[in-house]
């Protein structure tokens, strides 16, 4: 009876071991990149997650505006979170029980299960352009309408839409992984249209 040899490499098992190994590295590099987050907080307890984060060594960026609130007989000023709900964070996935563990956050935001990565240029711009004293506030959902570029400014290089209110040009910022939009004046000369966009371009 005639012996049959194998050829390296042609088994199953072995087709099926170079095709992790050839995924494994993509994988690793996503779970081992740092990457801006959303996590959900429970009602009201975003600055205590940031305060807690602030003591594991976890980057965060909790955004925040003044709101004045009348209380009684008196008026009083507080900050209050521009994106209610929700604290961003910037790590790598495989050290995500650091935040996990702390009690108020209920879990990373995501499309179907996996936490879904912000995009870092715009989250950079968001953050450096919020802590230069400008003046942002929640504004309602957002998604269709008159698509424009910030071309210079503190948030130079985003993409909005552009609203008129009163005589002033208002930019709506909005990040649709949380639902959520902000609201900022800004000078029209400070934008320009976005090519192709309509009043029902939908991002």
């Amino acid at each position: 009876m005639a012996s049959t040899t194998a050829i390296p490499g042609s088994t199953s098992n072995e087709l099926e071991r170079r095709h992790k190994a050839a995924v494994l590295p993509e994988q690793e590099q996503a779970i081992s990149q740092p990457r801006w987050y959303a996590t959900y907080t429970f009602a009201n307890h975003e600055k205590r997650v940031a305060a807690e984060l602030g003591t594991r060594d976890v980057e965060h960026f909790l955004p925040l505006y003044n709101s004045v609130r009348r209380w009684k007989d008196r008026r009083v000023q507080i900050d209050l979170p521009l994106f209610p709900g929700y604290v961003f964070v910037r790590l790598a996935l495989r050290d995500r029980l650091r935040v996990l563990q702390v009690s108020s956050v209920v879990r990373f935001v995501g499309f179907n299960g996996p936490p879904t990565a912000l995009p870092d240029e715009e989250m950079e711009i968001l953050r450096l352009g919020l802590s230069q004293s400008l003046r942002a506030w929640p504004h309602p959902f957002l998604t269709a309408g008159r698509r424009v570029h910030i071309r210079r400014g503190p948030l130079e290089g985003l993409e909005g839409i552009l609203l008129r209110r009163k005589g002033k040009s208002r930019f709506v910022l909005s990040v649709e992984l949380i639902q959520r939009s902000i609201g900022v004046d800004v000078d029209a000369a400070d934008v320009e249209l976005v090519a192709n966009s309509g009043s029902n371009t939908r991002r």
